[in-house]
Parts: C-alpha cells; sequence; structure tokens
C-alpha cells in the first residue's frame, strides 16, 4: 500500500508544523523537492515536510550550484512549490544570497509566499557546493553569520518561522571543537537548530558531535554521504531532523536518460509507455480534477451539451464527387465539411460528438468523433438515423444535418436558448442557401427582428408550401436542440414512430409535426440568412466562398 500523506492541523501554520517537526520527540524526515511537481509528489509519498535543496533547485534551472540563479529566480519556484502544498518548506538559503541586509529581505519574501524556514551555511557569498572541494571554501566570520542570523529573526512577519544555521566546519577540514564553538555562537544569535554537515563516507562526526551538543537545540543532519548508515543509529543520537537532501532530482535525471536515450535509439514510444507515468497522472499532480470542480463552482457555463450529426447519404447530386467518400468528407475551401462542422462545436465547448454515418464510412477518418453505423441507409430516413445515435442521447444535445455550413453565432445563440426543444429557422426568405427541397417552417409569429428575443412556437414543417397553414415564416435549416424534459419527449416519439409501418421513410420535419401535434412547445430561434447547405455541385464553389466570408 502505497503511504499515506500525514494528517496536518488545519489550524497550524506551515511555521508551526516545521518547528513542531524540529522540536518532536520522534526522528523526523523531510524530502527534498525541486519544482511543484516534486513538491507534490513528495507530499502525497507521506513526508511531513520539504526541502528545497540549492544543489536541486539550481539543477532544474541547468545552472551550478553556486548562487548562479538569483535569489529571487529561487523564491519564485517556491511560491509554485508553497500553493500546490499543504506541508512545510524548508529553503536550502546557501549563504542567505549575501550580507545581514539581504538575508533581511530573502526572510520578509519567504514569509509572504508561506515558507516555513530557511537554512543559510556559514560559508563565504558566492558560495560553492559542498562537496565540490569543500575543504578549500572559506568560511564566513563568526560574528558576521550571527548578524545574518540576528537580521532574519528580527526581519520575519511568523513567530514560527525557523532560522536553521548549517554548520560547515568539518567540510571545510576544521575539527569538532571549531563546530561546536560555531553553534553555540549560532544558537546564541537566535537559530531555531543547527544543521551540522559532514563530507564523510561514515556518520562518525556527526555522531560525535551530537553527543557535544547534548541536545542544546535541535539537531538536523544531511545524510548524502553517509547513506548506508542505519537510521537507528541517527534516532540514538538524539538527531532532530534528516533531510534527504537531492534524490528526487538525482531520480529524474536517470529517469530522463534512460527514456530519452531509448525514444532515440529505437525511434518509437512503444518500448518506454508501459514504464513512464500516464498523461493522466500527471494531470492528476497538476491538479486537472480541482480546476473542474472549481469551474462548476464559480462559473456560470453552459451545461455542456452532446451533438448528434446526421451523415448517412451519399448526396444523390454529388455522384462524381463521391464515389470513394459520402458527402461529409467533401473539402470545401480546404477542409472537408464534416471538420468544419467539428471545429464550430469544439469552439462552443462541445467534445463529445457522434456522427451517424453509412456510405462510405470507412473514409471517416476525423478525430474527436464517436460514429455509430446506419446500416441500412440506402433503405431508411433521416429518423431512422436518428434513432442509431440513441445510445449517445444526452440531456443537453445539439442535432443537425452534416452538410451544413454556417456562421459561428448561429450556433452560440442556440446554445444560449432556454427552451427544451429549439429549432432553427431562417426568416430571411433568400433561396440561395437552398439547393435541395427546402424544409418550409411555419411559426406561431413571424420574425420581427427586434432586439429583444421573441417567444415563437413551431407550428409545421413541410417541404412543400402548405397552404393550411397560411405563409411560411422561414425554412427550417436542419439544426436543433433538445434538453432536459425535450430528451424525453425525443425518447417518447421515436419508440412510438417506431412501431409504425413507414418509420424507415420518416424525417426528421415528420418527428417534429408529430411532437407539434402531441402538445409539445418546440420553440423557434429565428436567424436571418448566414448559413447553407451543399447538395449539389453548384453548391462547392459557393461553400468555398462562405468558408472565406465573400457569401
Amino acid at each position: 500500500m502505497a503511504p499515506q500523506p500525514p494528517n496536518i492541523d488545519a489550524s497550524a501554520s506551515k511555521s508551526q508544523q516545521l518547528r513542531s517537526l524540529l522540536k518532536s520527540t520522534t526522528l523526523e524526515f523531510i524530502l527534498e523537492a525541486h519544482n511543484g511537481i516534486s513538491a507534490r509528489i513528495a507530499e502525497q509519498s507521506g513526508f511531513k515536510g520539504i526541502w528545497a535543496s540549492g544543489l536541486a533547485l539550481s539543477a532544474q534551472f541547468g545552472v551550478r550550484d553556486s548562487n548562479e540563479a538569483s535569489w529571487t529566480q529561487v523564491v519564485d519556484m517556491l511560491e509554485f512549490m508553497s500553493d500546490v502544498t499543504d506541508i512545510p518548506i524548508l529553503l536550502d538559503g546557501d549563504t542567505g544570497y549575501g550580507n545581514f541586509n539581504n538575508m533581511r529581505r530573502l526572510v520578509k519574501k519567504l514569509g509572504q509566499r508561506s515558507i516555513a524556514g530557511v537554512c543559510i551555511e556559514d560559508k563565504q557569498f558566492p558560495k560553492t557546493n559542498s562537496f565540490i572541494e569543500g575543504e578549500r571554501q572559506p568560511l564566513v566570520d563568526i560574528d558576521e553569520f550571527c548578524g545574518k542570523i540576528k537580521a532574519g529573526k528580527d526581519s520575519q512577519t511568523d513567530a514560527d518561522f525557523c532560522i536553521i544555521a548549517r554548520i560547515e566546519a568539518l567540510i571545510a577540514g576544521w575539527d569538532l571543537t571549531e563546530a561546536l564553538r560555531r553553534a553555540e555562537a549560532y544558537h546564541a544569535a537566535g537559530a531555531d537548530a543547527i544543521l551540522i554537515h559532514s563530507k564523510l563516507s561514515h556518520p562518525d562526526e556527526v555522531i560525535a558531535f551530537a553527543n557535544e551538543w547534548a541536545g542544546r537545540s535541535p539537531l538536523v543532519i544531511v545524510p548524502t554521504k553517509y547513506y548506508s548508515t542505519p537510521t537507528e543509529v541517527f534516532r540514538k543520537a538524539g538527531i532532530s531532523l534528516v533531510i534527504w537532501a537531492n534524490h528526487m532530482i538525482r531520480a529524474s535525471v536517470a529517469a530522463m536518460e534512460q527514456v530519452s536515450s531509448q525514444i532515440f535509439l529505437h525511434e518509437s514510444l512503444a518500448g518506454i509507455e508501459h514504464q513512464i507515468a500516464t498523461v493522466d497522472k500527471i494531470f492528476s499532480l497538476q491538479g486537472a480534477d480541482e480546476l473542474s470542480q472549481a469551474q462548476q463552482r464559480y462559473l456560470k457555463n453552459r451545461q455542456e451539451a452532446h451533438a448528434i450529426v446526421l451523415a448517412a447519404s451519399r448526396g444523390d447530386a454529388l455522384h462524381e464527387l463521391t464515389e470513394d467518400r459520402p458527402k461529409v468528407m467533401l473539402s470545401i475551401g480546404g477542409k472537408p465539411l464534416l471538420r468544419r462542422l467539428i471545429d464550430e462545436f469544439k469552439k462552443q465547448g462541445i467534445n463529445k460528438i457522434t456522427v451517424v454515418a453509412g456510405y462510405k464510412a470507412e473514409a471517416i477518418n476525423i478525430s474527436s468523433i464517436d460514429i455509430c453505423l446506419n446500416e441500412d441507409y440506402e433503405t431508411t430516413g433521416e429518423l431512422s438515423s436518428l434513432a442509431c445515435a440513441q445510445q449517445a442521447y444526452h440531456s443537453d444535445m445539439i442535432i443537425m444535418y452534416g452538410d451544413l455550413l454556417f456562421r459561428s453565432y448561429v450556433l452560440s445563440d442556440l446554445l444560449d436558448y432556454d427552451g427544451d426543444f429549439v429549432v432553427v429557422v431562417d426568416s430571411s426568405q433568400q433561396t440561395n442557401s437552398i439547393s435541395g427541397s427546402p424544409d418550409y417552417a411555419y411559426c406561431s409569429q413571424t420574425d420581427d427582428r427586434a432586439l429583444f428575443k421573441q417567444t415563437v412556437e413551431l407550428k409545421h414543417v413541410s417541404e412543400h408550401e402548405a397552404v393550411d397553414y397560411g405563409t411560411p415564416s422561414g425554412r427550417w435549416i436542419g439544426m436543433l436542440r433538445v434538453r432536459n424534459e425535450g430528451r424525453e419527449w425525443l425518447d417518447a416519439a421515436i419508440e412510438f414512430l417506431q412501431k409504425q409501418d413507414n418509420f424507415h421513410q420518416l424525417t426528421i420535419p415528420d418527428l417534429l409535426n408529430y411532437l407539434v401535434s402531441q402538445g409539445k412547445k418546440i420553440n423557434v430561434h429565428y436567424i436571418h440568412g448566414h448559413w447553407l447547405d451543399v447538395n449539389a455541385l453548384d453548391d462547392i464553389d459557393r461553400a468555398s466562398d462562405f468558408t472565406r466570408g465573400s457569401a
């Protein structure tokens, strides 16, 4: 079982948490992290705190651990790390990035970002990593270093912010006496804990220091060189906190080198995909789920709609162009007609798209869609195709013919309409957008083209002018929206109509007329041009002009 994150006292600040770790009566551990994602992994692994390692932070920037990354760059990265975690971060603050004045500003800026503490070392600025010719690195004057500690303590705005003094005497070749002398001075200057550092492969120096220090203040160690020492040795010596100081960055480098070499060598991802984290895992570490929840809480978004596109036909008047593809795959202005439809859906945040295919369905090679087949497309009508897609029905869906082109606002405005069943009707009475049989729409009111939206209901749809219904109010363009209760009407209507002998010949207008006959309220959303369909050869050039905005 994977370790669980620690139980964090919600009332405790991050600085209080770090202070508790330092004062704990049991040995505690914190882990190195160097950016937001490694910090989150450290927390999820169960660690109670994070060591923002100077070596690791400089390495992830690709520079040397010699103060080549500025303190502001380091603090900027710390802000990301702090924002994604609830456990305390202890910064490896090198030498404090300068003199006492730099230390004062650093502590203020760390406090503003909820960083729990900083560890500073008693070497001269700019520093060099302790394990690179450490014995040749001069130490700073004791009084000067004590001044940095005092300046930091005087500048902290959180009483629990911790300053840890790191003693480099043993690294620089001094003896235990010098290390203890410095530790006592730093403790008196206000350091909240002492970090004793050693480059030996065994812990003898550290244990000797701990015995002499005798618990005068919390003691911290970094067993990078003496990593094989049993942890029980540290417990018996009275160590307060162990820092695993650079292992996340080293592990990531090893993994990246291995994976990049394999990809380069084999020119393929097949051999490594099972070895690396999934994309979903990355999304999880980035907090994608939290963002989705926040969007639901804070954004007044439209309900996520789905789309069903009826695209089973070949296109009777386009034989020369559709021998090897359905009408919806014809290129219009350099892009398949269906691709243009899908792009319009995507613009409106509609990502679940089902295409009912039939003729040459295998030629539909567009990603990001689901395809269902109307295998009887040659002998059935539009309503049969719609029935084929019933498993894709949703509580909010757009249903449309696959041969439509329209300006983006047409779909956007339809999505803003509140009705449960809404059809789009062009009131312009223009004929240049219709090459096939027009679907005349008879409505309760004509389009007054007023600023405020009318409440209009559909009365009838017909391919021919129906004298009994008066003058047509416009033409249904082949686009409708069904949501909420309208979804129930649709299900019930299809269930009833499927029992009729002529079901296979029925059209979407037949469905609309049946619903009206049953007293269902179908709202009308008027537009005034700005669309066309593709039914004949003459439509191809006209459609290309439309996509260029010249029609």
